[in-house]
């Protein structure tokens, strides 16, 4: 999270400070009228500066993944981007349309304009000055369409297959800033650093609304795959889907998700990927919770031969560190990630080869609402053929968990690496905890699995 908070402070920062190297906030004289236009040109940068970035890691890129610590976080940072773009996009809307209803009400006097008699412009800058009246008014319906489109996303009620179909409108309301940027932007910006920034973020944000609305985020790695098992669990809601890919998909590490397509209206959903790779076999499987609208009906919706598309695959959550211990907090539907890894250290037990990683202790906590034995014995198995032992808490009987019942029952725990899947809101609370009892920040992992 510090990262991504770090991450995005820098972006501010860049833009602008490229933008102080070739303006000011600060104009000679200092009035009203003077700071609104200096002002309008700063926010304007700031704003489709940060509208591209967030555009951009809507392709879901893979190479910033490493960096990031995983798509969920580029997600996470991607929302941030949103967020701020509406924010600055209010106060340039403010000072831009709010200044004309104040002059218009008597509350501001509008200074004359200053004529420029005998000025020559380029036949490019010439006809950028009489495209302006039209910008502005494609910038201020973009504009408006944005903040409704932004607010829908941000509504978690707001179902998940609406929010598909609607979300990708945002890419239409892009290019139309796009053009109200290309064409409001001051002339002396392009000469300068922060314009050929700008540029740059302008033509790869575009390039992004145009792939966005063609349908081709992901496209290189989208592979079919067949329906072979479908087992649902009723206590416990939860649904666990097999399937067979077809030649294509690269392989995963226990930890990562993938986007799977079942039904075109409603797109693509993340889930992670519960099983370990396997050459020969080419099978995946996913464990699903009916928490939503979507998840809901897949157990009416599916059916064993029905062909699925799963794109992928994505995240950072790999289990990979140099501690000689972990342990493993998989909450409630968040115990997939572990399933996968210990299926993987099970398959890797009876080779002369096994990476080190496999070899380290391993503490499973599954604090779990519901309980059901046949999932149980499962993940008991599980846990047994991959040398982990396992703590189940029922919240009826065994009560919550928390940092201090974990330090109890695991001793070496401060050399030990955290790696936990759940409910945001449980996670960060643990490494609130831990952390004020001495654990490295940097030895507790979270898997934020929130595309909204």
């Amino acid at each position: 999270m510090i990262r991504l908070q770090l991450s995005l402070l820098a972006i501010l920062l860049l833009l602008t400070g490229l933008w102080l190297g070739a303006d000011t906030l600060l104009p000679d004289p200092f009035t009203y009228f003077s700071f609104r236009t200096v002002f309008m040109q700063y926010s304007g940068v700031l704003g489709i500066g940060v509208m591209s970035l967030a555009m951009l890691l809507a392709l879901r890129p893979k190479w910033p993944e490493r960096y990031f610590d995983g798509l969920d976080k580029m997600y996470r940072l991607h929302k941030w981007l949103g967020i701020a773009a509406l924010l600055i996009g209010i106060m340039h809307w403010w000072w831009a349309k709010g200044t004309k209803w104040m002059v218009g009400w008597g509350w501001l006097e509008r200074p004359e304009r200053k004529q420029g008699a005998g000025e020559t412009f380029s036949a490019v800058e010439g006809w950028l000055r009489s495209q302006r009246g039209l910008a502005e008014s494609v910038g201020e319906w973009a504009f408006y369409a944005v903040v409704v489109l932004i607010v829908l996303a941000l509504l978690k009620r707001f179902p998940y297959h609406w929010f598909f179909k609607t979300h990708k409108w945002i890419a239409v309301a892009y290019l139309g800033l796009a053009y109200h940027s290309v064409v409001l932007t001051k002339a002396q910006y392009w000469s300068q650093p922060v314009g050929w920034l700008l540029a740059l973020l302008l033509l790869g944000g575009s390039v992004a609304a145009l792939l966005t609305l063609t349908g081709r985020i992901g496209a290189g790695r989208k592979v079919a795959g067949t329906i072979t098992d479908l087992t649902y669990y009723p206590t416990l809601h939860v649904l666990e889907t097999a399937m067979v890919m077809q030649d294509g998909w690269p392989g995963h590490a226990a930890g990562q998700f993938a986007f799977v397509t079942s039904d075109r209206s409603e797109g693509a959903h993340p889930y992670t990927i519960a099983s370990a790779w396997n050459t020969d076999e080419r099978r995946l499987v996913f464990i699903t919770k009916a928490l939503g609208d979507h998840s809901s009906r897949l157990q009416e919706r599916l059916k064993v031969g029905m062909p699925v598309t799963v794109e992928g695959p994505y995240g950072c959550f790999n289990f990979e560190d140099a501690q000689p211990h972990q342990i493993w907090v998989g909450a409630g539907i968040g115990i997939t990630p572990f399933i996968a890894r210990m299926k993987q250290r099970a398959a890797r037990s009876d080779s002369t080869e096994e990476p080190q990683q496999d070899v380290k202790t391993v503490h499973l906590f599954h604090p779990t609402a519901e309980y059901e034995q046949a999932a149980i014995d499962r993940l008991t198995a599980d846990a047994k053929a991959a040398d982990v032992q396992l703590h189940l808490l029922v919240d009826g009987k065994d009560g919550r968990l928390n940092g201090e019942r974990i330090r109890a029952a695991v001793p070496e725990w401060r050399s030990a690496s955290i790696w936990f899947c759940g409910p945001a809101g449980f996670g960060q609370a643990l490494r609130e905890d831990f952390i004020a009892h001495g654990l490295p920040a940097g030895h507790f992992h979270q898997e934020l699995f929130q595309i909204r």
